[in-house]
């Protein structure tokens, strides 16, 4: 099926490579890296995930800043290829705990073991990190979490006061821990990426929300949790779901399109009270996808608008507005516009006391960009910028910029309303009490204002 896998660095380094069936020339990892570092085909600023290059196909997936790439001189379905990528990148993470390029190389022993029995002559076998541990004895060298670069407020696993940093969920799920002593502990990932399109107004043209509900168990003994939802959720516009189920309540305040769920969970019980049970994995997984086209608030509001200046100048007023509560804050904020490509120079005013705010003007790709720190639930912001053309203006200047567009995480948020009521777990003994941790994170897929 695949000839080669190999992992990249940001740099192109080859931290690990496999070669399955020798049909592919040693200099693969060379040749990518080089179109994919510079790529210039069909006007557009990143590489595909699947191309070709001298009758080799190449398909990849670039998982926090690393290159996992299978090549392969036959037509392959690139789907199946990408999600097998995925997993792999999944299952070195189950394992090692932390993933990137210095846990691998210490690691690189236990790396090349799971890659003998998740791949075979180019054929994938299995990438359940549960079947794996019959097969897999290396233990990990476990990379020091405190060396790692601060994952900043959306790393914080919280429910009620008790808080935990989150590195606490960056160990592997099959090390033993120092003393023998298991931790007894399972964290749940609410994760929204939203996607909103603005007119020139502010008014809402389409939204989207893509959610999943991820878990990471490191209980022993493997017992049944239940994982409670909204009461009120309603599956279906007509309040059903692809499975039949009714809602409880009719017409629920929060309502899915669809969803799917993990093979290990049971839905006896969710046509009645909306919970889930299931005896999790070993590893991360998802235990929910869903999506969601209903109307929802979305919580930021972006108008963009550009005037001429003159008859080789213009002007560009950029406002967000956070529409969320103050108790709420989004971090790392990333607005980009694209400018008419005649555009010259180009000068920023901030509003006044503004911090923790920065402008640029990309020449290359001939668009402004907008960082913020971080945006405090109700607070709203101003950009101006003056730009000046290398020619007169003809036509409408609207035409030939924009759209804006938006990239934020806001950390113990999320736009659905999708709510975790409770998770229980299933216990074996009376001084049995494992932590449970909740996180709420949305993040910008497509936020998009139009001008």
């Amino acid at each position: 099926m695949i000839s080669q896998f190999f992992v990249l660095s940001q740099r192109g380094d080859n931290i690990v490579f496999r070669d399955y069936r020798g049909e592919v020339a040693k200099g693969s990892a060379e040749i990518f890296f080089r179109k994919v570092k510079f790529w210039k085909e069909d006007e557009a600023e990143e590489a595909p995930p699947v191309f070709n290059v001298d009758g080799v196909n190449y398909i990849h997936v670039k998982v926090v800043g690393l290159f996992f790439v299978a090549t392969s001189r036959v037509n392959v379905p690139p789907s199946l290829v990408l999600e097998l990528l995925q997993r792999i990148a999944r299952v070195t993470k189950d394992y090692l705990g932390v993933l990137n390029e210095d846990s691998i190389r210490k690691n690189f022993v236990l790396v090349y073991e799971l890659l003998d029995e998740v791949i075979d002559f180019g054929y994938p076998q299995t990438t359940s990190t549960e079947v794996l541990k019959s097969y897999v004895f290396n233990e990990p060298i476990v990379v020091d979490a405190g060396r790692l670069p601060p994952l900043g407020p959306a790393a914080i696993f919280m429910q009620g006061t008790k808080r935990m940093p989150g590195t606490a969920v960056t160990k592997s799920v099959v090390a033993t821990e120092p003393g023998g002593k298991k931790r007894e502990e399972i964290f749940v990932d609410i994760i929204e990426k939203i996607s909103v399109t603005f007119s020139s107004s502010g008014y809402i043209l389409t939204s989207e929300i893509d959610g999943t509900i991820q878990m990471k168990s490191y209980l022993t003994g493997n017992p049944e949790i239940r994982l409670a939802l909204n009461e009120d959720l309603s599956i279906g516009r007509n309040g059903s779901s692809l499975y039949d189920y009714r809602s409880s309540s009719g017409s629920g305040t929060v309502i899915l399109d669809d969803c799917n769920f993990h093979e290990s969970v049971h839905l006896e019980s969710f046509d009645v009270d909306r919970t889930l049970s299931l005896i999790p994995p070993d590893g991360e997984f998802a235990v929910m996808n869903y999506r969601m086209t209903q109307e929802f608030k979305p919580p930021f509001r972006v108008t963009a608008l550009i005037e001429e200046a003159g008859s080789s100048r213009a002007e560009v007023i950029l406002k967000i507005r956070a529409d969320f509560s103050p108790n709420v804050t989004a971090n790392t904020i990333t607005v980009q516009m694209p400018v008419p490509s005649y555009t010259m120079r180009a000068s920023f005013e901030l509003e006044a006391g503004a911090t923790g705010q920065t402008t640029d003007f990309k020449e290359g790709s001939r668009r402004l960009e907008w960082n913020l720190k971080k945006i405090v639930g109700g607070a709203e912001h101003t950009l101006r910028a003056k730009l000046t053309f290398s020619q007169e203006i003809h036509g409408n200047i609207a035409k030939e910029a924009g759209p804006v567009n938006m990239n934020f995480t806001i950390p113990m948020y999320n736009a659905s309303k999708l709510q975790v009521r409770y998770l229980q777990i299933a216990k074996k003994s009376k001084t049995y009490n494992p932590y449970r941790w909740v996180r709420y994170v949305t993040q910008a897929n497509s936020y998009v204002a139009r001008l």
